[in-house]
């Protein structure tokens, strides 16, 4: 069986402590490269210029919010030339209870809400619904 490429996931959240976290917990457990930013306007630069399998946002972020971000990438995906897949988007917030929220998932390409403070292992299986053939790493 040949090694699959490792997935490659974006998160950005704008909580640093809990986005270091949630890298550390994600390289640890998947075989998968993360880039993080706390800054939704560099996350969308990051969403530019590489390929993800995956998105997680926060949902709530001063500027732009998780939601918005993934709109607006998902725009310039599908304008693309040729137009670019866009990865499903994991959200993470604080007020999950919210109208907006569970509205949100019902958005295309909105796989799934996590709601704050959430244990790691909870995030990790989500992710793992999201993106078939992400693989758990042994340990």
């Amino acid at each position: 069986m040949s090694e699959a490429e490792p997935k490659k996931i974006l998160m950005v959240d704008d909580e640093v402590t809990l986005l270091r976290m949630m890298r550390e917990a994600f390289t640890a457990s998947l075989r998968c490269e993360v880039d993080t930013s706390p800054r939704p306007e560099y996350g969308f630069e990051l969403a530019l210029r590489k390929d993800y399998d995956l998105f997680v946002f926060d949902f709530q972020m001063p500027m732009i919010d998780g939601a918005m971000l993934f709109f607006l990438i998902g725009k310039v995906y599908n304008h693309a030339e040729p137009p670019r897949n866009v990865p499903p988007l994991l959200l993470v917030s604080g007020k999950a209870d919210e109208e907006r929220a569970r509205e949100l998932l019902k958005e295309p390409g909105v796989a799934g809400l996590v709601a704050k403070p959430f244990r790691m292992n909870r995030l990790l299986q989500k992710a793992r619904e999201c993106v078939p053939g992400m693989e758990s790493l042994p340990g």
